[in-house]
């Protein structure tokens, strides 16, 4: 994909990222997911706070696009010791260009540098452009008790705030795979 490239996001770039995920959600409200919360709000609070120590850690990636700036990102931080990928976001006009699977390749790349031997990650289970797409690139399912403890708080504060509680999930990938 030569007219996207990717590089690691700077932390003086928190509102580009939060725009792009901004934009992303609006393919939720299509689904009937209300996720427009206000800014205050504690979900949005938790998620903005977890995208800051990735973009602090160096561990956040930011594609361009160039004709169209930046157009999607991923961050990774650690849960249970282990890659979790915090969030990873394309805007609805660069979607189904093969962007999100290039940020994948990208972040299991990184994760692998840091010695990970899995990452893993949370979603919606129902959607078909999220498990289905996981799992084409090598994530599966992990059945709640088998979630580490991070990663189940992880599930419990999502189930919490995000509609479709009973459809959050937890998705993990061997990075020997990747």
């Amino acid at each position: 994909m030569p007219d996207v490239f990717i590089r690691r996001a700077d932390p003086a770039e928190i509102d580009v990222l939060t725009a792009i995920d901004d934009d992303a959600a609006r393919l939720f409200m299509q689904a009937g997911i209300d996720v427009d919360f206000p800014p205050d709000h504690e979900f949005l609070i938790h998620e903005r706070h977890r995208l800051s120590l990735s973009l602090a850690a160096g561990t956040a990636l930011l594609a361009t696009d160039r004709a169209l700036g930046p157009v999607g990102f991923v961050a990774l931080g650690w849960l249970d010791a282990e890659a979790y990928i915090e969030q990873i976001s394309v805007r609805m006009q660069a979607m189904r260009r093969g962007i999100g699977t290039l940020l994948l390749d990208a972040v299991s790349v990184l994760a692998k540098t840091t010695g990970e031997g899995t990452i893993s990650l949370t979603t919606y289970d129902h959607l078909p452009w999220n498990r289905p797409f996981y799992e084409r690139n090598g994530y599966a399912v992990v059945p709640d008790i088998e979630c580490g403890i991070e990663v189940a708080r992880e599930l419990e504060i999502q189930r919490r705030w995000l509609p479709r509680p009973e459809q959050r999930v937890a998705m993990s990938k061997l990075l020997g795979d990747a």
